[in-house]
């Protein structure tokens, strides 16, 4: 299975293309910093890696991108990226959350262990975090908790899922303290890994059909908003 995977929904930008599998497969990865760069750096770095893996657009078995949640701006970038080379090369897109890649990164830096649940979490942005419930069991992911957005400290913990994600360094004193905790991210080879199992589920979708996955429908407050909040706070303006 021939497959490009990206993923420029964090200020980290995660690219790798994977030729064939088993001993005689080949996985050329790279990792950069994403926001500002990614408009940049993503397409020449993707040209780079489909060169050392010597393979054609049109060889691809799909083009796989990050689909969020996430920046919005990193969505948009990836999401187009995917559509125009899935287009031109008459492949199919396969669309893949982004949490769900963050609980399949943390399972692997866990040793794949057979069961393993997880709390994803990503930073939001404007003090909120994106987080989704998963259970990997019998080789396959299950979602528990659908995808929310909401403030650190109502993380509802069930007090035994592993914490993962983005968001210790920014918010870790205002989650459960007693929560085990892994950094991850949605990175290229999780989604490589989440792939073969998506397709054959019929995930895959055309060029034009393939979307990102939003659940904030607002990027920023206004500057009143800013200011009606501080006031609020007693903080300010």
């Amino acid at each position: 299975m021939n497959l490009l995977a990206f993923d420029t929904s964090t200020d980290s930008m995660s690219i790798a293309v994977q030729r064939g599998t088993g001993a005689a497969g080949l996985l050329c990865q790279h990792t950069a910093a994403g926001g500002a760069h990614t408009s940049t750096h993503l397409i020449p770095e993707i040209q780079r890696l489909m060169a050392l893996a010597q393979l054609r657009f049109d060889e691809m078995d799909a083009i796989v991108f990050g689909a969020g949640p996430g920046s919005f701006t990193g969505l948009r970038t990836a999401c187009s990226v995917a559509q125009g080379l899935a287009f031109g090369a008459a492949v199919p897109v396969l669309p893949v959350n982004t949490l769900l890649a963050v609980a399949e990164e943390a399972r692997w830096q866990n040793a794949a262990t057979p069961v393993f649940a997880v709390t994803a979490l990503l930073d939001a942005r404007m003090d909120e975090l994106y987080t989704a419930g998963y259970v990997f069991a019998s080789g396959s992911w299950v979602q528990g908790c659908g995808e929310r957005l909401i403030k650190p400290e109502n993380l509802d913990w069930n007090g035994t899922d592993v914490l993962a994600g983005n968001v210790f360094a920014g918010y870790g004193a205002r989650l459960p303290a007693q929560a085990a905790q892994t950094l991850a991210l949605p990175t290229a080879t999780a989604l490589l890994r989440l792939a073969p199992a998506l397709l054959a589920r019929g995930a895959a979708v055309s060029a034009e059909q393939a979307l990102p996955t939003y659940i904030r429908d607002k990027v920023a407050q206004t500057t009143l908003e800013r200011a009606a909040s501080k006031a609020l706070a007693g903080v300010a303006p």
